[in-house]
């Protein structure tokens, strides 16, 4: 899968650098997200566990071309989205 990521204008690196998150990271997530949620406009979330351990959260657009996708932004998930996050994954199963 191709990724692009938003470049913070004030450093000309991807934004996601400025919440600790890797791009590799970001791909392991959008590689095997644990969940997938639609946004509004063509936004789409997608949470998921790093081979690392860290719960991450990916908001990224589909792009036209085939197989890429354009990040937005991507953070850790802590508190209580990352409580509820896992309390949805219980009841899964997973």
């Amino acid at each position: 899968m191709e990724l692009r990521f938003y470049e913070d204008p004030e450093t000309g690196m991807p934004h996601i650098f400025r919440h600790g998150v890797t791009e590799e990271e970001a791909r392991e997530i959008l590689a095997r997200p644990v969940e997938s949620l639609k946004l509004e406009d063509d936004k789409r979330m997608a949470l998921g566990k790093t081979f690392g351990g860290r719960h991450l959260c990916v908001i990224y657009v589909p792009d036209p071309e085939p197989d890429s996708v354009f990040v937005i932004t991507a953070y850790e998930i802590r508190g209580k989205f990352l409580k509820a996050f896992k309390r949805r994954q219980r009841r899964r199963g997973s």
